[in-house]
């Protein structure tokens, strides 16, 4: 269990972490990816040679006797919603971390790098029920209190359910978003909604795994338990056919999380618990420019 101690030295390691990656390494990238609504009027000034001519404010022009034009800025204000899966399979993690801490990573550095820009973010942390919705909200104070939640939030149900979390942000968001889905995607039946949220929201899936969810090792006999039913059984790991068998399942599972966000329209990234997800971070917001 961790102390107040243990958490505040924890939210400041990853407040540290957060904006070192987000300072050095998603300058411009962030803020380029999401666009705003669009643009908005700033001020007149003086048309000089190469402005556009569609912008020149013939009202002004007139009073003055000379030519003025318009100027413009992008309207930023974004709001960026997580959808956080806080489901014991995420407790699971062979090498490197859990799932858990790779969504909590991930999580953080999203939240710095949209209040930085100073957009809102707000935050759904969902099992097979709703277990806290965070309004979106800005500032470094609220992106603190977001990061603490994402350390300590104490699932009351052990199981997943996409859809609703899908359904509870499509009811409670009005304003268009962006919305990231931070799950390992084991559930099905939230393709429906999916693409509900797909036409009027950017969404993009951050889907985590371990590699022992895709391959088991050759090491005889072994006890498993499912994480979120409880069920123990027991398979042969030295059998060839079981270990095909099990990675052709997280195959199928993952092909089927890939066509549900093709058709709703929206992105979705693989995300290995041992892999450098600044970097596949990194390259989605540079490609997305």
């Amino acid at each position: 269990m961790l102390t107040t101690n243990d958490i505040l030295k924890k939210v400041r390691e990853l407040e540290i972490k957060s904006k070192k990656i987000t300072t050095h390494l998603f300058t411009g990238e962030y803020h380029s990816a999401f666009k705003g609504k669009g643009m908005s009027f700033r001020e007149v000034r003086e048309y000089s040679a190469g402005d556009d001519v569609r912008f020149i404010d013939w009202n002004v022009s007139a009073r003055f006797s000379a030519p003025f034009t318009k100027l413009f800025e992008e309207e930023r204000e974004l709001t960026v919603m997580l959808l956080v899966d806080t489901s014991t399979s995420n407790l699971f993690g062979t090498i490197g971390r859990r799932k858990k801490d790779l969504i909590t990573e991930m999580g953080a550095v999203i939240t710095f790098s949209a209040v930085s820009n100073n957009d809102k973010v707000g935050v759904i942390f969902f099992s097979d029920r709703i277990e806290k919705y965070i309004p979106p909200k800005k500032g470094r104070a609220h992106a603190l209190y977001i990061v603490r939640e994402l350390l300590t939030i104490e699932p009351h149900a052990k199981g997943t359910n996409l859809d609703e979390a899908i359904k509870y942000f499509n009811n409670t968001t009005s304003q268009k978003s962006i919305a990231f889905l931070l799950s390992d995607f084991l559930d099905a039946g939230y393709e429906d909604d999916l693409k509900i949220i797909g036409k009027k929201h950017d969404v993009i899936g951050l889907k985590v795994y371990d590699r022992m969810d895709m391959q088991l090792p050759d090491a005889g006999l072994l006890q498993l338990e499912d994480a979120e039913t409880g069920k123990v059984s027991w398979i042969d790991t030295s059998n060839e056919l079981v270990r095909h068998n099990y990675q052709q399942h997280f195959f199928s599972q993952s092909e089927a999380t890939k066509k549900y966000f093709r058709k709703a329209g929206a992105d979705l990234l693989h995300i290995r618990t041992d892999e450098d997800y600044v970097k596949i971070l990194q390259q989605f917001f540079h490609k997305r420019k």
